[in-house]
């Protein structure tokens, strides 16, 4: 499991399990935490399938709320970020495709392990590695 920034991230399928098809993670966020700010990915995909909890995402214009059995998407080019605005912890799933970006995780994860601190520029300077900008 990967923990980073309040969240966390167990990945069921990776690139290299799926020939870098997709990667598919577990993630659970506690009560007030904001998962991503809004931002954009230009490489790759996101699906977001709710198990538990109500899940906020941002999509550009608003939010919208999904509860368990209720998926989302945030498809290249379309801003989006994720909170948990509810009093209960979110547990869902999450869909990369093409996979890769799972390593981004493993690269915030490792610096923070290291002793950098979780700053706003630190997660745009990994983002940028991935193909993926502030909104």
């Amino acid at each position: 499991m990967i923990r980073v920034g309040g969240v966390d991230h167990l990945f069921k399928l990776t690139g290299a399990d799926t020939g870098g098809r997709f990667a598919m993670e577990e993630f659970t966020l506690a009560p007030g935490i904001v998962g991503a700010r809004p931002h954009v990915h230009h490489g790759h995909d996101e699906y977001f399938y709710v198990l538990e909890g109500e899940l906020t995402v941002h999509d550009g214009e608003g939010e919208v709320t999904a509860g368990p059995g209720h998926s989302l998407s945030a498809v290249r080019g379309a801003p989006h970020g994720y909170r948990n605005a509810g009093d209960s912890p979110v547990r869902g799933l999450c869909l990369y495709t093409p996979a890769g970006y799972e390593d981004y995780f493993r690269q915030v994860h490792a610096a923070v392990d290291a002793g950098a601190e979780l700053t706003e520029s630190l997660l745009a300077e990994f983002r940028s590695r991935f193909r993926t900008t502030p909104f």
